[in-house]
C-alpha cells in the first residue's frame, strides 16, 4: 500500500496565488504516483477571496481537504490546527506564495525515504528582501543562538518534511504564545538540511510587516529562553557594584580633600541612568508575566468554522 504524504498549507489572504500554487502542486502530485496524496489548506481567518477558491479546489479535488478558522489566529495556530488534523504519514509545510518551490518535495521524500525525520529546506538566497530586515534576521538569529541550549536553525523557515513521530511530537506541545521554528529545533529527531534559493512571491504582498516580525522575534526570544532575565539581573548587579563604589569615593572625597558633592546635574544623570535601566527590567519581567497570563487561561488555540476531510477516493 502506497504511503500517504500530506502537504499543509496555512493561508491568509492569499487568493491571488492559490490557482498556480494549485496548479504545480497538482503537477507533483500527478507525477509522484508512488505516493498518495492529501493537500490540506488551512483558512486563517481571510478577508478576500481565499476559501472560496479553496472550496472550489476541494469540489474538484479528492485529494484536497480544507480547514477554515473561525478568524486570524495567526500563522503558527493555524499551523498546529493542521498538526492535528493531517493524516499522512508524513507532512510537508510550505506557503502559499510559492516562495517555497514544490519542487523540492520528491528530494524530501528521498532522504525520508532514508530515516530522516525532519528535512528541511535551508535558504541559500532569501529573494527579494531589504537589508535592513536581512540584519534583523541575522541579529534576532544570533540572541537565539547564545541564549539557548539547543541549536538554533539560520535561514530556515516553515518549509520542511516531517515525519509521522514529529508531527505526533509537535501536536503535545499547546502553548498559546507558539514560536514552531523553535518547536521544530526543540523536538529533536534525525534531521536533514537542503539548501535551496527562496524565490519571489507569484502573487499579492506579504503579510509579514516589520511589527509582524518584530512581535515574533519577541515570542521567539521569551518563548525559549531566560536569558533575558538573566541580564536584566546581571546588569543589576553591576550598577550596585558601581553605585557602592561610587559612593564610596564621594565619602573619601568628602573626608579627605573636603570636597563639596557634586550637585543636581550629577544626581539628575544617576536617576536618570538607574530609572531607565529599572524600566527595561521591569519590561523584560512583563514580557514574561504577560505569557504567563496567556497560557494561564488555557483557552483553545483555534476556533474552526468548517472542516472537510480528504475525500475518499
Amino acid at each position: 500500500m502506497n504511503k500517504l504524504v500530506s502537504i499543509l498549507i496555512p493561508c491568509y489572504n492569499e487568493e491571488a496565488s492559490l490557482p498556480k500554487l494549485y496548479e504545480e502542486v497538482n503537477k507533483l502530485m500527478d507525477s509522484e504516483t508512488s505516493y498518495n496524496w492529501e493537500l490540506l489548506f488551512v483558512n486563517d481567518g481571510s478577508q478576500d477571496r481565499t476559501i472560496d477558491i479553496i472550496k472550489e479546489l476541494y469540489a474538484k479535488d479528492s485529494r484536497i481537504s480544507y480547514i477554515d478558522l473561525s478568524r486570524n489566529f495567526g500563522k503558527e495556530n493555524a499551523m498546529l490546527a493542521g498538526f492535528d488534523h493531517v493524516k499522512g504519514d508524513c507532512m510537508v509545510i510550505m506557503d502559499a506564495d510559492l516562495q517555497d518551490p514544490p519542487s523540492l518535495i520528491p528530494e524530501m521524500l528521498k532522504y525520508w525515504e532514508e530515516g530522516y525525520d525532519d528535512v528541511y529546506a535551508k535558504r541559500n538566497s532569501r529573494g527579494k528582501e531589504s537589508w535592513l530586515r536581512r540584519q534583523f534576521s541575522l541579529l534576532f538569529y544570533n540572541i537565539l543562538d547564545h541564549s539557548t541550549r539547543y541549536e538554533v536553525l539560520r535561514n530556515v523557515g516553515d518549509f520542511r518534511l516531517l515525519d509521522r513521530k514529529c508531527i505526533d511530537a509537535l501536536k503535545q506541545l499547546r502553548e498559546s504564545e507558539r514560536y514552531t521554528k523553535g518547536l521544530f529545533c526543540w523536538i529533536g529527531y534525525r534531521k536533514k538540511e537542503i539548501i535551496f534559493d527562496r524565490g519571489n512571491r507569484v502573487a499579492g504582498q506579504s503579510n509579514w510587516g516589520y511589527h509582524a516580525l518584530f512581535n515574533l522575534a519577541i515570542e521567539g526570544i521569551t518563548g525559549f529562553t531566560t536569558a533575558p532575565l538573566r541580564f536584566a539581573t546581571f546588569i543589576g548587579l553591576i550598577i550596585a557594584i558601581w553605585a557602592l563604589g561610587y559612593m564610596g569615593w564621594i565619602i573619601a572625597k568628602v573626608l579627605i580633600w573636603g570636597d563639596p558633592v557634586q550637585g543636581y546635574p550629577t544626581i539628575m544623570t544617576v536617576m536618570l541612568f538607574l530609572g531607565a535601566m529599572q524600566l527595561i527590567a521591569i519590561g523584560i519581567l512583563g514580557e514574561y508575566i504577560a505569557r504567563i497570563f496567556n497560557e494561564a487561561k488555557n483557552r483553545p488555540t483555534y476556533l474552526i468554522n468548517e472542516y472537510k476531510g480528504k475525500q475518499a477516493s
